[in-house]
């Protein structure tokens, strides 16, 4: 038999110990080159330049990385969602050139289900999708 114990610690213990943990200090570094032992400061093009050692690598203030946009910015849901309470007649240029006229009733991840007045509906796949507009944007070409 062992005489280990299993020692378990709680979530009150740890973030005591992270109070008692003193917090690094930040250090301050003077430009005019007090800091090194041997009184001649930098100089351009001597032996000195460019040499001070891994301190000079080190940034001391902390510089947080941008973090990206979402992939995501769900705008495309919101557009569907707003023109399809509005019941707005739109119009939906598929790839080969095609336009279908109509309202969105529903849509998902890959398709729209379109409502015509004068034909059938339509479940359209977002990818046949080339761009669409609402219909009273449409600009008519004058008759020649």
């Amino acid at each position: 038999m062992s005489n280990r114990k299993l020692i378990r610690t709680t979530l009150a213990e740890v973030k005591g110990k992270e109070r008692e943990m003193p917090q690094p200090r930040e250090r301050v570094r003077s430009n005019n080159g007090s800091h090194r032992g041997s009184g001649g400061g930098e100089r351009e093009g001597g032996r000195d330049a460019g040499r001070e050692g891994p301190r000079a690598q080190q940034n001391p203030v902390q510089v947080r990385k941008r973090t990206p946009p979402p992939m995501e910015t769900n705008a495309e849901l919101f557009y569907y969602k707003k023109q399809i309470d509005a019941h707005t007649l739109m119009v939906i240029v598929l790839r080969d050139g095609e336009e279908i006229e109509g309202t969105i009733e529903w849509y998902d991840r890959g398709a729209l289900k379109v409502n015509r007045k004068s034909a059938p509906n339509l479940l359209l796949l977002k990818r046949n999708v080339k761009y669409m507009y609402k219909a009273e944007d449409r600009v008519e070409e004058p008759a020649e």
